[in-house]
C-alpha cells in the first residue's frame, strides 16, 4: 500500500500498535516506510524503551528527566548490549545464520517456583542445557550452599524488579551467563553474591543488597541498569569490563574496587565489549563560556588604565646615562673658550641651549611662563638605557592593546583543543582497558571507586555525591575521568598517590570538604579543563613529591588556595583561570615548587600567588590582577623566579615581600595596584597588616590505605628550578608604574638588589628606602614622573645608588638621610632639588649629572657629611645657587665639581 494513500498522522497511529518484530519488518518495505518507522521516535519507540523490563530510562539514574537524542537508537543500543552474552567464540567461528538457527531450535524456557516445573533454582540449573532461559517466578528463592553454573544460561525474574529475590552465592564455571530483573541477597554463609574467574557474566536491571560481586581475570562482566545497596564490585586484573547506568548507595567501603594490571589473557567477550564501549562513547562536550571575570569583561583593559597619567620623555641621541667631564665639554662645544673659572664654579657664557619640546602631564605645575622658560633653559638630558620603555608605559592605548593581547593568549582552551594538541592526553582519553564506568551514580556511602596495584579504570559521565571520597587511585594505577560530577565529599574528591597517573578532564568538582583533587607521593596525572570550585578547602593540592600537569582548568570560589603546593610538590600549572577564591589563588609553601605559567589569577581575597617557607616556584607569564589584597606575596623564606608576569589592579601591593625571602623578580609589569608596586618588609615589621600564610589550615596527614603499606618514594624531579641560586633578593628589569603609593617601598633587614627597573608615574616616591640595615643596591633604574620624589633614603639606611636615571619627579630627585654611595646617576628635570642630604646623612656623591629646573642642584643640611666630588651640576631658572653647602658637619668635603649656570643673551 502506498504511503501517500493515507495521511502521515494516520499511518503513525496505525504503526504505533505494532510490536518490535513487526516494526522491523515494516522498516524493510521501502524508504518511505522506513522514514515512517523512524518518525515514531517520541511515541512508539519511547513506549517500547520504557516498557521493557530488561532496562530503564536511558539516562537513569543521573538524569531520568532528560530525554535521549533518539529513543529508537537508545533502544537499539540496549537490545544489542543485552545479546552480548550469546556471542561466544565457538558460535562466531560458524555462520551467524546457522548459529541463530541452532540456538532457537534447541533453546528451552524453564520455570522455577512453587507453580513452575522446578521447585528450586539448583534443580533447574542441573537440568538446563546450554543457552536455556530460566524464569524465576515471583517470590524468594534461597540456596543453602554455593551454586555452580557449568553451562551457559540466562536467568530472568518474572514481573517487576523486586518481585523475585534470590538468596544465594553463585560461582560461574561456564563461558557466559546472563541475569535480568533479579534482586540478589547474600546467603548466610558468605557475603559473596556472585563470582567468576574465567567466564563472562551480564547483569541487566538487577539489584544487589549487602553483598559483593567478584570478577577475576580472565573473567569479565557487563553490568547495566543495576542498583547496589550497601554492595560492591571487586575487579581483579580484568582486561575489560563495563558498568553502565548503575546506582551505588550506602557502601561501607569502596563501591567499586579495581585491583591489578589488566590481564593480557583476554576473555572472548572483550572484543564485543570494546565495540560496545566505542559505539556508546559520549562525544566531547563543548565547555560553557569561561566565567572568569576578566574573560567576560570587555573593557577591562581600559578600565584599569582610565586614571593613567602620561608623561612624554625628551630623548636625546646619545645613550649614556652619565656624562663624563669630556662628554660635558663635547656638549658645550665652542663655549668652552668663553667660560670663567672660579674656585669651584664654571659659568657658561654667551651660549643658548636649543629649545626642547616638553609636555609632562604627570606634573601639572608649570604655568605658561614656566613652560616658555623650559624652552630656553631645560637641559636636554640623554636617554637612559631604559628610557625606550617609558613611551610604552606612558601610552595607555598601547598598554590596553597589550592587555587584550595577553587576555587573548591566555584564553581558556576547550578539551577538544587540548586533545588535538596533546597526543598523550588524546591517547588516554581513547584508551579502553580495565574497568569502564559510565553514567553511574555513587551516593551516600564511604567510597566511590578505589584503584590500586597498577589497576586501570575509565570513568565517564558519573555523579559522585555525599561520599567520604569519590575516587582514590594509588600504587602505579591509572584513572581516566571524563565529564563526571564530584561534589559534597567529606574528604578530597579525587585522591592520587604513590605514582598514580591518568587523565582528569572536563569534570565538575565542587563543594567538597577537603581538596577537590589531592596529588601526592609521586602521583603524576594530567588535570585538564575541569571546573573545580566552591570547595571548603583548596581546589587542588600537590603534596609530598606530587607532580602532575594542571592545565586549562577553571578554579574558583574555594575557601582556601585555588592550588596549594607544598612539601616538594612540583606540578606544571599552565593556562588556568583561578579566580574569586576566598584565600590565595596559588599558594606555594614548605619547599613546594612548580612551573606556574600562563595563568589568569584574579579577584582572589588574599594574594594572587603566595610563596612562603622555602617555596621555590617558577612564576612566569601570568596575569595576576584585580585581587582584594596583594598580587604576589613572598613571605618568610620564600624563594622563586617571578618573571614576565602582568600584575595589575590589585587592591594591595603588586608584590609584597618579606626581607628574609630570596625571590628573583624579573621583567614583570607591575601597574595600577592600590598601594605599593613592590613592598619589602622586615620579618617583625608590618607583616601583621597582611593575611598570614595557610600553614596548618589544610590537613596533610598521611592515611593508611586498605590495600597495604607504603613508603615515601624518592621521586626524580621532572621540573628542575630554572634559575640559579641567589643569595640576595633581586628586583630586576621590571616595569613598576601607576601604583597608588611608592613604586618600590623598602623596610628591610636583609640585603636587596634593585637593578634596571623602570619606576614611573607612581603616586608617591619612586623608591622609598625607610629601613635597610644591610646594603640596598639601586642600580641602572629609570625613575621618572612619580608624584613625589624619585628616591627617598631614611636615616640609618645603607644604600648604593649607581647609574640611575632620575627624571621629572614632582619633588626632589633624591632625598637622603642615610649612608652609602650615590654615583654616576643622571638626576635631571625634577621639580625641586636634584639631591638633598639631610640630618646625619653620610654619603659619597660622585660623578653624577644633576640639574634642578626650579631649586638647588645639591643641597646639604643639618649634620650631613661625606664627599661631594666630580659631579656635573647645571643651573635651572631659579636664582638659587647651584650648590648649597649648608651642612654643619666638619667632615663634609665638597671638591672638584663642575657647576654650570645659564645667561641669556
Amino acid at each position: 500500500m502506498e504511503v501517500g494513500g493515507l495521511p502521515v498522522e494516520l499511518w503513525q497511529l496505525i504503526l504505533s500498535y505494532l510490536c518490535l518484530p513487526d516494526l522491523g519488518r515494516c522498516s524493510l518495505v521501502c524508504r518511505a516506510w522506513y522514514e515512517l518507522v523512524l518518525s515514531l521516535d517520541k511515541t512508539r519507540w519511547r513506549q517500547l524503551c520504557l516498557g521493557c523490563i530488561e532496562h530503564r530510562h536511558p539516562n537513569w539514574p543521573n538524569r531520568p528527566g532528560m530525554e535521549p537524542r533518539s529513543w529508537r537508537e537508545a533502544f537499539k543500543q540496549h537490545y544489542l548490549a543485552s545479546k552480548t552474552w550469546t556471542k561466544t567464540t565457538q558460535d562466531l567461528e560458524s555462520s551467524n545464520c546457522l548459529s541463530l538457527f541452532r540456538r532457537r531450535k534447541g533453546r528451552r524456557q524453564l520455570c522455577v517456583g512453587t507453580s513452575g516445573e522446578f521447585s528450586s533454582l539448583r534443580a533447574a540449573v542441573a537440568a538446563a542445557s546450554p543457552y536455556d532461559r530460566l524464569v524465576l517466578l515471583p517470590g524468594v528463592h534461597e540456596e543453602q550452599s554455593e551454586l555452580l553454573l557449568k553451562v551457559p544460561m540466562e536467568i530472568v525474574g518474572q514481573g517487576k524488579l523486586g518481585d523475585v529475590v534470590l538468596v544465594a552465592s553463585i560461582n560461574q564455571h561456564c563461558p557466559t551467563a546472563r541475569f535480568c530483573n533479579v534482586v540478589f541477597m547474600p546467603a548466610r554463609f558468605t557475603s559473596v553474591l556472585y563470582q567468576t574467574t574465567s567466564g563472562y557474566v551480564q547483569f541487566d536491571n538487577c539489584s544487589f543488597e549487602s553483598g559483593q560481586l567478584q570478577i577475576h581475570a580472565p573473567g569479565t562482566c557487563q553490568v547495566k541498569f543495576c542498583t547496589f545497596k550497601q554492595s560492591s564490585i571487586h575487579l581483579r586484573s580484568v582486561a575489560l569490563c563495563i558498568l553502565e547506568n548503575c546506582e551505588f548507595t550506602g557502601s561501607e567501603n569502596a563501591s567499586v574496587t579495581v585491583e591489578g594490571c589488566p590481564s593480557s589473557d583476554r576473555n572472548w567477550a572483550c572484543k564485543h565489549l570494546a565495540t560496545l564501549a566505542k559505539s556508546c562513547a559520549a562525544p566531547v562536550r563543548e565547555p560553557n563560556p569561561p566565567s572568569c571575570p576578566l574573560a567576560k569583561w570587555d573593557g577591562w583593559g581600559e578600565s584599569l588604565l582610565r586614571p593613567v597619567r602620561t608623561c612624554k620623555i625628551v630623548i636625546g641621541e646619545e645613550r649614556n646615562s652619565f656624562l663624563s667631564a669630556m662628554g660635558a665639554q663635547a656638549l658645550l662645544g665652542s663655549t668652552q673658550e668663553d667660560m670663567e673659572f672660579g674656585e669651584n664654579l664654571w659659568s657658561a657664557k654667551d651660549k643658548e641651549y636649543p629649545a626642547l619640546d616638553s609636555n609632562s602631564s604627570d606634573s601639572d605645575l608649570c604655568s605658561n611662563d614656566e613652560e616658555d622658560a623650559q624652552v630656553v633653559y631645560k637641559l636636554p638630558y640623554q636617554a637612559h638605557s631604559l628610557s625606550h620603555t617609558l613611551a610604552d608605559i606612558s601610552d595607555s592605548g598601547l598598554q590596553s592593546n597589550r592587555l587584550h593581547a595577553l587576555q587573548r593568549d591566555l584564553k581558556l582552551k576547550s578539551l577538544q583543543q587540548e586533545l588535538q594538541q596533546d597526543k598523550e592526553a588524546q591517547s588516554l582519553a581513547n584508551s579502553l582497558q580495565g574497568c569502564i564506568i559510565r553514567q553511574c551514580l555513587f551516593r551516600d556511602g564511604k567510597g566511590g571507586i578505589f584503584i590500586y596495584s597498577q589497576g586501570q579504570a575509565k570513568l565517564e559521565g558519573n555523579i559522585f555525591r555525599d561520599l567520604t571520597y569519590a575516587v582514590r587511585c594509588i600504587q602505579n594505577s591509572k584513572v581516566i575521568m571524563l565529564r563526571n560530577d564530584i561534589h559534597h565529599c567529606k574528604a578530597s574528591g579525587i585522591f592520587l598517590r604513590l605514582s598514580a597517573g591518568g587523565l582528569i578532564a572536563d569534570n565538575n568538582i565542587h563543594s567538597n570538604c577537603e581538596a577537590g583533587v589531592d596529588i601526592r607521593k609521586g602521583a603524576n596525572p594530567l588535570v585538564l579543563c575541569n571546573k573545580i570550585h566552591s570547595g571548603l578547602r583548596s581546589g587542588i593540592v600537590v603534596v609530598g613529591n606530587g607532580k602532575g600537569i594542571i592545565r586549562s582548568n577553571q578554579i574558583y570560589g574555594n575557601k582556601e588556595a585555588g592550588i596549594y603546593i607544598l612539601y616538594n610538590g612540583n606540578p606544571a600549572v599552565s593556562g588556568n583561570h583561578i579566580f574569586q577564591g576566598l584565600a590565595a589563588g596559588i599558594a606555594v609553601n614548605e619547599n613546594g615548587r612548580g612551573q606556574i605559567t600562563g595563568n589568569i589569577i584574579c579577584e582572589n581575597q588574599w594574594g594572587g600567588v603566595d610563596i612562603r617557607h622555602g617555596g621555590d616556584p617558577v612564576l612566569r607569564n601570568n596575569l595576576i590582577s584585580c585581587g582584594y589584597s596583594d598580587g604576589v606575596v613572598v613571605g618568610e623564606r620564600g624563594k622563586g623566579l617571578i618573571e614576565g608576569n602582568a600584575i595589575y589592579g590589585n587592591k594591595g601591593c603588586g608584590v609584597w615581600m618579606m626581607s628574609s625571602s630570596l625571590p628573583h623578580l624579573i621583567n614583570n609589569q607591575i601597574s595600577h595596584n592600590s598601594i605599593y608596586g613592590v613592598a619589602v618588609f622586615c620579618r617583625e615589621d608590618d607583616a601583621g597588616d597582611y593575611p598570614s600564610d595557610q600553614e596548618g589550615r589544610e590537613s596533610f596527614q598521611e592515611e593508611t590505605e586498605g590495600a597495604g603499606g607504603e613508603n615515601d618514594l624518592g621521586i626524580e624531579e621532572e621540573y628542575p628550578a630554572a634559575q640559579c641560586p641567589i643569595s640576595v633578593a633581586l628586583v630586576e628589569s621590571n616595569s613598576i608604574s601607576h601604583n597608588g603609593a611608592a613604586g618600590l617601598h623598602v623596610k628591610s633587614s636583609e640585603a636587596l638588589n634593585i637593578i634596571a627597573n623602570v619606576i614611573h608615574a607612581n603616586r608617591d616616591d619612586g623608591v622609598a628606602v625607610l629601613q635597610s640595615s644591610q646594603l640596598t643596591r639601586i642600580a641602572n633604574n629609570s625613575i621618572s614622573c612619580n608624584s613625589r620624589g624619585g628616591v627617598l633614603v631614611e636615616a640609618e639606611c645603607q644604600v648604593e645608588l649607581r647609574g640611575n636615571g632620575i627624571y621629572e619627579n614632582s619633588s626632589h630627585g633624591i632625598v637622603c638621610r642615610g649612608e652609602g654611595i650615590i654615583t654616576e646617576n643622571d638626576i635631571i628635570g625634577n621639580h625641586r632639588c636634584g639631591l638633598q642630604l639631610l640630618q646625619a646623612a653620610d654619603m659619597k656623591v660622585t660623578k653624577n649629572r644633576i640639574q634642578s629646573f626650579r631649586d638647588y642642584g645639591i643641597a646639604l643640611f643639618d649634620e650631613a657629611k661625606g664627599l661631594v666630588q666630580e659631579n656635573l651640576i647645571f643651573q635651572g631658572t631659579s636664582k638659587k645657587s647651584v650648590l648649597r653647602p649648608v651642612s654643619n658637619a666638619e667632615d663634609c668635603i665638597i671638591e672638584k665639581n663642575v657647576l654650570f649656570t645659564f645667561k641669556k643673551r
